[in-house]
């Protein structure tokens, strides 16, 4: 479950439950502590989302009985760039952190190993998985994949 405290008056309970084939996020909105309208999304296996339940706020906020002014506000949170930003602040971190392998390792090797421990650090236990292969790869290929993956995060 996650809240959303669009304001001091507005926000929006969101929670992820599973079916059986897929799972659905849903969405109540409460103004004001009374439950004003709800929600519902459902997915076969996956969302194209920028953020997590951000298709079912943007139905919620369509379809609710609520006044143009709280209608707007609630949009206006919806996309709200700076909300989505500190969702990914951690993700930015950890590509800052691997940048600093170009200043403290003298050469491509001691770069590229930093820049994967830091990775992995990181990540651990966020879905990231490394090659079968990355042991094999030269310190090219490494360094072109550690950027790729250092511009992804940023």
């Amino acid at each position: 479950m996650k809240i959303f405290k669009v304001n001091r008056n507005i926000e929006v309970v969101c929670e992820a439950q599973g079916t059986r084939s897929g799972f659905r996020h849903l969405a109540t909105l409460f103004i004001g502590g009374e439950e004003i309208d709800n929600a519902k999304c459902t997915y076969i296996n996956r969302t194209w989302e920028r953020y997590e339940f951000e298709s079912v706020l943007q139905k919620l906020a369509d379809k609710a009985n609520i006044s143009d002014g709280q209608r707007k506000t609630l949009k206006k949170y919806i996309k709200s760039y700076d909300r989505v930003e500190d969702s990914l602040k951690p993700l930015k971190t950890v590509a800052n952190v691997m940048v600093l392998g170009n200043i403290f390792g003298q050469a491509q090797k001691e770069q590229n190993d930093w820049k994967t421990r830091m990775l992995k650090a990181g990540l651990e236990g966020k879905g990231l998985i490394m090659p079968d292969n990355w042991d094999q790869l030269s310190e090219d290929e490494k360094t072109h994949a550690l950027n790729g993956a250092i511009k992804i995060l940023q």
